[in-house]
């Protein structure tokens, strides 16, 4: 037996698509088949499985568990939840590895799955590599079991475990996801006043739509601090493994923001320690952590481009613009909204001040939104290739880590390839308006002389 997978649903970091049109029973069937024959290759046999709150999860769990088990491997489910919650049952179980269904941050049609296995992420290749299999028919056999388990309390305690926060005044946005349930249990615990919306499980989004580095996404949550005068407040995507907040002035606090503020306790704890953000944040982040005497490292935009690097250096806490916070410091290295949210608490404490000092603290500088270009998928790297080597026979100053980011007197700006669609993605930071607008311009020339017009795509 064999079965296609619509090559648009094997993504760089994991699988997913339109449920019913690109994504399909067959395919969450196929991928258990596939994903327990590599696993038996590897000598693992106990897999945890969990899922979103979706309204098309639970199909599609079912049919991938079928798959898992007559391929020869037993399954644990752990039920509902956030996926960093089946990251922590893939270390707190006896088992081998883990597959979440969940379609993140996409809107409700979508659906995937996250892979783990051995202690790695399955992704880029080895996900190309699962097609494979599946369209060869390289398949395992046998009679695999299942068993439920339920891990909630067993998670909540360990993201509480050493917890030293003050008690604060805190509102909380689950944005309808499969946070919700957790994060009930989790505010019954922590010390202080927390106001919790949306935290209904609703795989429909009826309130907003749940990805929190969208502004617009924490009008509800700015809306709850002001009218209750909160310190702050916290939102989560869809599955839980990105944060958002916002400052008692509703003010947001960008991914780079937060990863400054974590890294002071941490880079007291592990003096010199190596911090990692991806390519897109700001050079006020790499500044902080140089001058808190730690190593800021850039490194390429991806949660599991980031788990590697992690590993590699030793990183204690890394992180990306679109909310992945990574957290090796006290905890098992992988993305984590609801333990980031925990470390936050913590980090205002130690600081002295509150989080909105905190925030008046931070450098000012004026950055544009992620400008977004359509471009053909066919061209996408190219472009980016032929931009840099432009600047770099110019003398730019270029770091070519992922895409091109140059640097001027003025500021920088960066231009990449997305790995998951067909856009480039560029960004802008420099001291003042005018500043920006000559670092826009240059982007601009650049993809004109190869040929892209600024229609900005849609998200």
């Amino acid at each position: 037996m064999t079965h296609q997978f619509n090559a648009t649903i094997l993504r760089e970091y994991d699988i997913r698509g339109i449920v019913g049109d690109t994504l399909t029973e067959a395919d969450a069937y196929a991928l258990g088949r596939s994903y327990a024959a590599l696993a038996r290759e590897e000598a693992a046999r106990r897999i945890a499985v969990g899922r979103d709150g979706r309204t098309h999860s639970g199909m599609l769990e079912a049919a991938l568990i079928r798959g898992l088990t007559e391929g020869g491997v037993d399954v644990v489910q752990i039920g509902m939840g956030p996926s960093p919650m089946l990251y922590f049952a893939t270390y707190f179980l006896d088992v081998d590895g883990g597959i979440q269904v969940t379609g993140s941050h996409n809107p409700a049609n979508y659906n995937g799955f996250k892979l783990l296995l051995k202690g790695r992420s399955v992704f880029g290749q080895e996900i190309q590599a699962l097609g494979r299999r599946s369209a060869s028919g390289h398949w395992s056999e046998g009679h695999g079991t299942t068993e439920e388990v339920d891990v909630r309390e067993a998670y909540v305690n360990r993201l509480l475990e050493g917890f030293s926060g003050k008690a604060y005044r805190i509102g909380w946005d689950a944005g309808n996801g499969a946070a919700g349930p957790i994060l009930d249990m989790l505010v019954d615990r922590l010390p202080g006043q927390h106001h919790v919306i949306f935290s209904q499980v609703d795989g429909t989004f009826p309130n907003h739509h749940p990805d929190p580095t969208v502004e617009k996404n924490l009008a509800d949550l700015k809306a709850l601090v002001e009218r209750e005068q909160l310190d702050f407040g916290i939102a989560f995507d869809g599955d839980g493994d990105r944060i958002g907040a916002v400052d008692g002035n509703g003010r947001v606090i960008w991914g780079d923001q937060l990863l400054m503020i974590l890294a002071v306790p941490v880079l007291q704890d592990v003096p010199g320690a190596t911090l990692i953000a991806d390519v897109k944040a700001s050079q006020s982040f790499f500044d902080r952590v140089a001058e808190l005497g730690g190593q800021p490292l850039m490194w390429k935009t991806g949660h599991s481009l980031i788990k590697s690097k992690m590993k590699e250096t030793g990183a204690p806490l890394a992180g990306e613009m679109s909310g992945h916070i990574f957290f090796k410091h006290r905890w098992y290295g992988f993305d984590d909204a609801l333990y980031a949210a925990v470390r936050l608490i913590e980090a205002v404490s130690a600081s002295g001040k509150s989080l909105t000092e905190i925030m008046d603290g931070m450098p000012k500088t004026m950055a544009t939104p992620e400008l977004r270009f359509q471009v053909d998928e066919s061209r996408k790297f190219a472009i980016v290739d032929e931009v840099r080597d432009r600047l770099s026979a110019s003398g730019d100053q270029v770091n070519a880590t992922d895409g091109v980011r140059v640097s001027t007197g003025d500021g920088w700006w960066l231009l990449r390839a997305s790995n998951t669609q067909d856009v480039l993605v560029a960004r802008a930071e420099a001291a003042d308006q005018a500043g920006l607008d000559r670092l826009v311009a240059q982007i601009d020339e650049q993809l004109a002389k190869s040929g892209v017009e600024r229609v900005e795509a849609t998200h």
